[in-house]
Protein backbone atom coordinates (compact mmCIF):
# COMPACT_ATOMS: atom_id res chain seq x y z
CA UNK A 1 0.00 0.00 0.00
CA UNK A 2 1.18 3.80 -0.60
CA UNK A 3 2.85 5.52 2.07
CA UNK A 4 1.39 8.89 1.22
CA UNK A 5 -1.30 11.07 3.16
CA UNK A 6 -4.92 10.60 2.30
CA UNK A 7 -6.32 13.08 -0.23
CA UNK A 8 -9.31 13.96 1.94
CA UNK A 9 -6.44 14.66 4.66
CA UNK A 10 -4.33 16.81 2.62
CA UNK A 11 -7.43 18.80 1.50
CA UNK A 12 -8.97 18.85 4.96
CA UNK A 13 -12.45 17.83 3.59
CA UNK A 14 -14.62 14.74 4.89
CA UNK A 15 -14.80 12.13 2.63
CA UNK A 16 -18.23 13.18 1.86
CA UNK A 17 -17.51 16.60 0.45
CA UNK A 18 -19.24 18.47 -2.24
CA UNK A 19 -17.13 19.16 -5.61
CA UNK A 20 -17.26 23.02 -4.09
CA UNK A 21 -16.29 22.30 -1.09
CA UNK A 22 -12.97 20.24 -2.35
CA UNK A 23 -12.44 23.24 -4.36
CA UNK A 24 -12.68 26.19 -1.81
CA UNK A 25 -10.28 24.09 0.32
CA UNK A 26 -7.85 23.53 -2.50
CA UNK A 27 -8.13 27.68 -3.34
CA UNK A 28 -7.84 28.73 0.76
CA UNK A 29 -4.29 26.29 0.86
CA UNK A 30 -3.54 27.27 -2.60
CA UNK A 31 -3.11 30.74 -1.72
CA UNK A 32 -1.04 30.12 1.53
CA UNK A 33 1.35 27.56 0.07
CA UNK A 34 1.89 29.11 -2.93
CA UNK A 35 5.82 29.63 -3.61
CA UNK A 36 5.66 32.77 -5.02
CA UNK A 37 3.76 33.84 -1.30
CA UNK A 38 4.88 31.76 0.73
CA UNK A 39 9.32 31.43 1.39
CA UNK A 40 9.15 29.36 4.41
CA UNK A 41 10.53 25.56 3.61
CA UNK A 42 8.38 23.46 2.91
CA UNK A 43 5.86 25.36 1.24
CA UNK A 44 6.78 23.89 -2.00
CA UNK A 45 6.52 20.57 -1.61
CA UNK A 46 2.85 21.74 0.55
CA UNK A 47 1.92 23.09 -2.72
CA UNK A 48 2.79 19.87 -4.91
CA UNK A 49 1.02 17.42 -2.41
CA UNK A 50 -2.58 19.45 -2.29
CA UNK A 51 -2.33 20.02 -5.94
CA UNK A 52 -2.24 16.21 -6.73
CA UNK A 53 -4.89 15.90 -3.79
CA UNK A 54 -7.36 18.26 -5.46
CA UNK A 55 -6.31 17.05 -9.21
CA UNK A 56 -8.18 13.31 -7.68
CA UNK A 57 -10.27 14.57 -5.87
CA UNK A 58 -11.98 17.28 -8.16
CA UNK A 59 -12.40 14.48 -10.94
CA UNK A 60 -14.95 12.26 -10.47
CA UNK A 61 -13.73 9.26 -12.21
CA UNK A 62 -10.48 9.35 -10.49
CA UNK A 63 -12.25 10.08 -6.59
CA UNK A 64 -13.87 7.37 -7.34
CA UNK A 65 -10.81 4.96 -8.64
CA UNK A 66 -9.34 6.76 -5.28
CA UNK A 67 -12.47 5.95 -3.13
CA UNK A 68 -11.89 2.33 -4.17
CA UNK A 69 -8.40 1.72 -4.56
CA UNK A 70 -6.26 4.50 -2.69
CA UNK A 71 -4.17 6.21 -4.62
CA UNK A 72 -3.91 6.58 -8.62
CA UNK A 73 -0.90 5.33 -10.42
CA UNK A 74 1.65 8.90 -10.60
CA UNK A 75 1.04 9.15 -13.77
CA UNK A 76 -2.18 9.62 -13.89
CA UNK A 77 -3.01 11.65 -11.50
CA UNK A 78 -3.20 15.97 -13.71
CA UNK A 79 -4.13 13.67 -17.11
CA UNK A 80 -7.12 15.63 -17.89
CA UNK A 81 -7.11 17.98 -14.89
CA UNK A 82 -6.25 21.31 -16.49
CA UNK A 83 -9.83 22.53 -16.76
CA UNK A 84 -10.02 22.21 -13.60
CA UNK A 85 -7.33 23.71 -12.25
CA UNK A 86 -7.55 26.97 -15.06
CA UNK A 87 -10.92 27.47 -13.25
CA UNK A 88 -9.68 27.45 -9.79
CA UNK A 89 -6.78 29.83 -10.96
CA UNK A 90 -8.39 32.25 -13.12
CA UNK A 91 -10.81 32.75 -10.04
CA UNK A 92 -7.83 33.92 -7.96
CA UNK A 93 -6.20 35.95 -10.44
CA UNK A 94 -4.03 33.88 -11.88
CA UNK A 95 -3.36 33.00 -15.70
CA UNK A 96 -3.67 29.39 -16.79
CA UNK A 97 -3.36 26.41 -15.35
CA UNK A 98 -0.15 25.57 -17.38
CA UNK A 99 0.95 29.21 -17.44
CA UNK A 100 0.95 29.08 -13.45
CA UNK A 101 3.10 25.93 -13.17
CA UNK A 102 5.22 27.21 -15.54
CA UNK A 103 6.03 30.26 -13.52
CA UNK A 104 6.14 28.10 -10.37
CA UNK A 105 7.71 25.12 -11.18
CA UNK A 106 9.83 26.12 -14.38
CA UNK A 107 13.47 24.81 -15.16
CA UNK A 108 15.37 21.49 -13.86
CA UNK A 109 16.08 20.63 -10.34
CA UNK A 110 18.99 22.73 -10.24
CA UNK A 111 17.17 25.82 -11.12
CA UNK A 112 14.83 25.82 -8.11
CA UNK A 113 14.29 22.33 -7.33
CA UNK A 114 10.90 22.30 -8.37
CA UNK A 115 10.72 19.67 -11.23
CA UNK A 116 12.70 16.69 -12.16
CA UNK A 117 12.45 17.05 -15.79
CA UNK A 118 11.70 19.48 -18.73
CA UNK A 119 7.41 19.55 -19.11
CA UNK A 120 7.35 17.66 -15.61
CA UNK A 121 6.68 20.08 -12.68
CA UNK A 122 5.82 18.09 -10.34
CA UNK A 123 8.19 14.90 -10.62
CA UNK A 124 4.93 12.77 -10.68
CA UNK A 125 6.50 11.64 -14.12
CA UNK A 126 3.69 12.60 -16.54
CA UNK A 127 4.89 15.51 -18.82
CA UNK A 128 2.47 18.21 -19.71
CA UNK A 129 4.40 20.14 -22.41
CA UNK A 130 6.17 17.26 -24.31
CA UNK A 131 9.34 17.77 -23.15
CA UNK A 132 9.39 21.81 -24.22
CA UNK A 133 9.15 23.93 -21.60
CA UNK A 134 9.25 27.80 -21.62
CA UNK A 135 11.80 29.52 -19.18
CA UNK A 136 11.17 31.55 -16.44
CA UNK A 137 9.38 35.05 -16.32
CA UNK A 138 11.32 37.76 -14.08
CA UNK A 139 9.29 40.32 -12.61
CA UNK A 140 10.59 43.87 -12.08
CA UNK A 141 8.67 47.23 -10.76
CA UNK A 142 8.51 50.32 -12.19
CA UNK A 143 7.68 53.68 -9.97
CA UNK A 144 6.12 56.34 -11.87
CA UNK A 145 4.97 59.78 -11.22
CA UNK A 146 1.69 61.25 -12.83
CA UNK A 147 3.70 63.39 -15.03
CA UNK A 148 5.45 60.40 -16.31
CA UNK A 149 2.05 58.84 -16.65
CA UNK A 150 1.07 61.58 -19.16
CA UNK A 151 3.98 61.66 -21.78
CA UNK A 152 5.15 57.75 -21.17
CA UNK A 153 8.59 57.35 -20.22
CA UNK A 154 11.72 55.38 -21.55
CA UNK A 155 14.38 53.96 -19.89
CA UNK A 156 17.34 51.79 -19.96
CA UNK A 157 17.34 48.47 -16.73
CA UNK A 158 20.18 46.77 -15.89
CA UNK A 159 18.69 43.06 -14.71
CA UNK A 160 20.67 39.72 -13.58
CA UNK A 161 20.15 37.65 -16.05
CA UNK A 162 20.78 33.79 -16.37
CA UNK A 163 22.20 33.02 -19.66
CA UNK A 164 24.09 30.60 -21.44
CA UNK A 165 28.09 29.32 -20.45
CA UNK A 166 30.11 30.60 -22.85
CA UNK A 167 32.75 28.59 -21.71
CA UNK A 168 31.06 25.24 -21.60
CA UNK A 169 28.43 26.27 -24.51
CA UNK A 170 25.99 25.89 -22.09
CA UNK A 171 26.01 22.06 -22.03
CA UNK A 172 27.49 22.09 -18.89
CA UNK A 173 30.75 19.89 -19.23
CA UNK A 174 34.15 21.35 -18.94
CA UNK A 175 35.70 22.48 -22.39
CA UNK A 176 36.65 19.37 -24.43
CA UNK A 177 34.51 17.10 -22.92
CA UNK A 178 31.06 16.23 -23.00
CA UNK A 179 27.74 14.85 -21.17
CA UNK A 180 27.35 11.38 -21.77
CA UNK A 181 23.60 9.60 -21.58
CA UNK A 182 22.57 8.08 -18.76
CA UNK A 183 22.50 3.93 -18.86
CA UNK A 184 20.16 3.44 -16.18
CA UNK A 185 16.86 5.39 -17.83
CA UNK A 186 18.56 5.74 -21.64
CA UNK A 187 18.39 9.19 -21.46
CA UNK A 188 14.69 9.49 -20.78
CA UNK A 189 15.20 11.26 -17.23
CA UNK A 190 12.88 8.98 -15.57
CA UNK A 191 12.48 5.29 -14.53
CA UNK A 192 9.08 2.82 -14.58
CA UNK A 193 8.30 1.36 -11.29
CA UNK A 194 5.26 -1.30 -12.03
CA UNK A 195 3.58 -2.31 -9.08
CA UNK A 196 -0.01 -4.31 -7.97
CA UNK A 197 -2.39 -2.71 -5.61
CA UNK A 198 -4.98 -5.76 -5.83
CA UNK A 199 -5.16 -8.42 -8.21
CA UNK A 200 -7.74 -6.38 -10.73
CA UNK A 201 -4.88 -3.96 -11.36
CA UNK A 202 -1.99 -2.91 -12.47
CA UNK A 203 -0.14 0.56 -11.83
CA UNK A 204 3.13 1.89 -13.35
CA UNK A 205 4.59 4.80 -11.61
CA UNK A 206 6.94 7.11 -13.97
CA UNK A 207 9.70 8.66 -11.21
CA UNK A 208 12.90 11.00 -11.43
CA UNK A 209 15.42 8.81 -12.47
CA UNK A 210 17.92 8.82 -9.71
CA UNK A 211 21.49 8.49 -10.89
CA UNK A 212 20.96 11.57 -13.35
CA UNK A 213 18.50 13.26 -11.38
CA UNK A 214 16.26 13.53 -14.46
CA UNK A 215 18.27 15.31 -16.53
CA UNK A 216 18.88 12.21 -19.29
CA UNK A 217 22.67 12.98 -18.87
CA UNK A 218 25.96 12.88 -16.58
CA UNK A 219 28.83 15.52 -16.61
CA UNK A 220 31.76 13.62 -15.64
CA UNK A 221 33.49 16.61 -15.54
CA UNK A 222 31.75 19.76 -14.96
CA UNK A 223 32.68 23.50 -16.46
CA UNK A 224 34.49 25.18 -13.53
CA UNK A 225 32.93 28.55 -14.25
CA UNK A 226 29.03 27.48 -14.46
CA UNK A 227 29.42 24.26 -12.13
CA UNK A 228 27.73 22.44 -14.57
CA UNK A 229 24.76 24.17 -14.94
CA UNK A 230 25.42 25.37 -18.53
CA UNK A 231 24.26 28.93 -17.02
CA UNK A 232 25.81 31.90 -15.46
CA UNK A 233 24.38 34.93 -14.01
CA UNK A 234 24.97 38.25 -15.82
CA UNK A 235 23.66 42.03 -15.94
CA UNK A 236 21.91 42.19 -19.22
CA UNK A 237 20.83 46.23 -19.97
CA UNK A 238 17.09 46.30 -21.74
CA UNK A 239 15.47 49.44 -22.64
CA UNK A 240 12.12 49.84 -21.68
CA UNK A 241 9.12 51.84 -23.07
CA UNK A 242 6.53 52.34 -20.94
CA UNK A 243 2.93 54.01 -23.10
CA UNK A 244 1.61 57.14 -22.06
CA UNK A 245 -1.60 56.53 -19.61
CA UNK A 246 -0.32 53.49 -18.17
CA UNK A 247 -2.47 52.14 -14.64
CA UNK A 248 -1.42 51.37 -11.38
CA UNK A 249 -0.84 47.83 -10.61
CA UNK A 250 -0.96 47.02 -14.57
CA UNK A 251 1.88 44.50 -15.56
CA UNK A 252 3.37 45.21 -19.08
CA UNK A 253 4.97 42.00 -20.75
CA UNK A 254 8.48 41.69 -22.75
CA UNK A 255 7.93 39.08 -24.91
CA UNK A 256 11.42 36.32 -24.99
CA UNK A 257 13.24 38.61 -21.97
CA UNK A 258 12.74 36.28 -19.06
CA UNK A 259 15.55 33.29 -18.29
CA UNK A 260 16.57 31.19 -21.04
CA UNK A 261 14.88 27.55 -21.83
CA UNK A 262 16.76 24.11 -22.65
CA UNK A 263 14.10 23.15 -24.18
CA UNK A 264 11.45 25.70 -25.25
CA UNK A 265 11.67 29.39 -25.99
CA UNK A 266 12.93 31.97 -23.20
CA UNK A 267 10.88 33.29 -20.07
CA UNK A 268 9.28 37.08 -20.31
CA UNK A 269 10.06 40.05 -18.79
CA UNK A 270 7.04 41.05 -16.42
CA UNK A 271 7.16 45.32 -15.46
CA UNK A 272 4.98 45.75 -12.69
CA UNK A 273 3.80 49.59 -12.64
CA UNK A 274 3.18 51.73 -9.45
CA UNK A 275 2.14 55.40 -9.63
CA UNK A 276 2.98 57.36 -7.10
CA UNK A 277 0.03 59.53 -5.41
CA UNK A 278 0.41 63.13 -6.43
CA UNK A 279 0.33 65.95 -3.92
CA UNK A 280 -2.00 67.97 -6.02
CA UNK A 281 -4.24 65.49 -8.18
CA UNK A 282 -6.19 62.29 -8.13
CA UNK A 283 -6.27 59.92 -10.53
CA UNK A 284 -10.27 59.29 -11.22
CA UNK A 285 -11.28 56.65 -14.19
CA UNK A 286 -11.31 57.31 -17.75
CA UNK A 287 -7.83 59.33 -17.80
CA UNK A 288 -9.97 62.26 -15.60
CA UNK A 289 -7.94 63.85 -12.76
CA UNK A 290 -9.70 66.02 -9.83
CA UNK A 291 -8.03 68.95 -8.64
CA UNK A 292 -9.55 70.86 -5.80
CA UNK A 293 -9.00 74.72 -5.72
CA UNK A 294 -9.26 76.46 -2.72
CA UNK A 295 -11.03 80.25 -3.12
CA UNK A 296 -12.32 83.43 -0.85
CA UNK A 297 -16.37 83.74 -0.77
CA UNK A 298 -15.72 87.02 -2.80
CA UNK A 299 -14.02 85.62 -5.64
CA UNK A 300 -17.40 83.27 -6.25
CA UNK A 301 -20.05 85.91 -5.44
CA UNK A 302 -18.70 88.53 -7.58
CA UNK A 303 -16.29 86.17 -10.24
CA UNK A 304 -12.58 85.78 -11.23
CA UNK A 305 -10.36 84.84 -13.18
CA UNK A 306 -7.31 82.31 -11.94
CA UNK A 307 -4.17 79.98 -13.37
CA UNK A 308 -4.95 76.40 -12.02
CA UNK A 309 -1.73 74.00 -12.29
CA UNK A 310 -2.25 71.21 -14.52
CA UNK A 311 0.24 67.84 -14.91
CA UNK A 312 1.79 70.36 -18.37
CA UNK A 313 1.80 73.67 -16.61
CA UNK A 314 -0.71 76.23 -15.55
CA UNK A 315 -4.17 77.37 -17.13
CA UNK A 316 -6.68 80.14 -17.36
CA UNK A 317 -9.71 79.18 -15.44
CA UNK A 318 -13.00 81.80 -15.35
CA UNK A 319 -14.92 81.30 -12.42
CA UNK A 320 -18.48 82.37 -13.33
CA UNK A 321 -20.33 85.22 -10.76
CA UNK A 322 -22.11 82.96 -8.09
CA UNK A 323 -20.10 79.89 -8.71
CA UNK A 324 -21.52 77.83 -5.42
CA UNK A 325 -19.05 75.44 -3.38
CA UNK A 326 -17.83 72.32 -4.32
CA UNK A 327 -18.97 73.24 -8.23
CA UNK A 328 -17.04 71.40 -10.62
CA UNK A 329 -15.22 72.96 -13.69
CA UNK A 330 -13.61 71.25 -16.58
CA UNK A 331 -10.30 71.87 -18.40
CA UNK A 332 -11.07 70.26 -20.84
CA UNK A 333 -8.33 67.22 -22.19
CA UNK A 334 -5.99 68.60 -19.07
CA UNK A 335 -5.89 64.64 -17.82
CA UNK A 336 -3.86 61.73 -18.45
CA UNK A 337 -4.24 59.91 -21.97
CA UNK A 338 -6.51 56.65 -22.07
CA UNK A 339 -4.36 53.83 -22.08
CA UNK A 340 -4.21 51.97 -25.68
CA UNK A 341 -5.88 55.23 -27.25
CA UNK A 342 -5.35 58.73 -28.64
CA UNK A 343 -7.56 60.39 -25.99
CA UNK A 344 -7.48 61.87 -23.24
CA UNK A 345 -9.66 62.75 -19.80
CA UNK A 346 -10.28 66.58 -18.67
CA UNK A 347 -8.67 67.95 -15.55
CA UNK A 348 -11.94 68.35 -12.92
CA UNK A 349 -11.57 71.58 -11.05
CA UNK A 350 -13.27 71.33 -7.44
CA UNK A 351 -14.25 74.71 -6.06
CA UNK A 352 -13.84 75.05 -2.47
CA UNK A 353 -14.02 78.26 -0.19
CA UNK A 354 -11.53 79.02 1.65
CA UNK A 355 -12.96 81.14 5.09
CA UNK A 356 -10.75 83.95 6.47
CA UNK A 357 -9.93 83.31 10.19
CA UNK A 358 -7.86 86.26 11.16
CA UNK A 359 -10.21 90.15 10.28
CA UNK A 360 -9.63 93.83 10.74
CA UNK A 361 -12.01 95.71 12.47
CA UNK A 362 -12.41 96.86 8.90
CA UNK A 363 -13.41 93.85 7.29
CA UNK A 364 -15.59 93.14 10.00
CA UNK A 365 -17.75 96.23 9.75
CA UNK A 366 -18.08 95.57 6.23
CA UNK A 367 -18.61 92.15 6.71
CA UNK A 368 -21.70 93.53 9.38
CA UNK A 369 -22.47 95.34 6.63
CA UNK A 370 -23.46 93.19 3.88
CA UNK A 371 -24.96 90.71 6.16
CA UNK A 372 -27.80 93.00 7.25
CA UNK A 373 -28.16 94.44 3.37
CA UNK A 374 -29.03 90.49 2.89
CA UNK A 375 -31.61 90.22 5.94
CA UNK A 376 -35.66 91.49 5.97
CA UNK A 377 -36.30 94.46 8.04
CA UNK A 378 -37.97 91.93 10.75
CA UNK A 379 -33.99 90.98 11.63
CA UNK A 380 -34.54 87.68 9.89
CA UNK A 381 -32.08 85.66 7.45
CA UNK A 382 -33.04 86.62 3.06
CA UNK A 383 -31.79 84.26 0.77
CA UNK A 384 -30.15 86.58 -1.16
CA UNK A 385 -29.60 84.45 -4.18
Amino acid sequence: MSSKRDYYETLGVPKNASKEDIKNAYRKLALQYHPDRNKTPGAEEKFKEISEAYAVLSDEEKRKRFDTYGHVGAEEVFRGSEANFDEVFKDMGFGGFRDIFDQIFGGRAGGGGFGAAAGDPFGFGFNFGGGRRKGRDLLYDVELTLEEVLKGRKDEIELPKLESCNTCGGSGASPGTKPRKCSVCNGQGQTRRIYSQNRFSTFVSLEPCQTCRGQGEIIDKPCNICDGSGKVRKNKKIKLEIPAGVEDGVTLQMRGEGEPSETGSPGDLLIRIHVKPHPLFERLENGHLLYTLNLNFTDLALGTEVRAPTLDGNEKLKIPPGTQPNAILKLKGKGLPHYGSYSKGDELVRINVKVPVHLNDIQKSLLKELDRQFRNDDGSARQPF
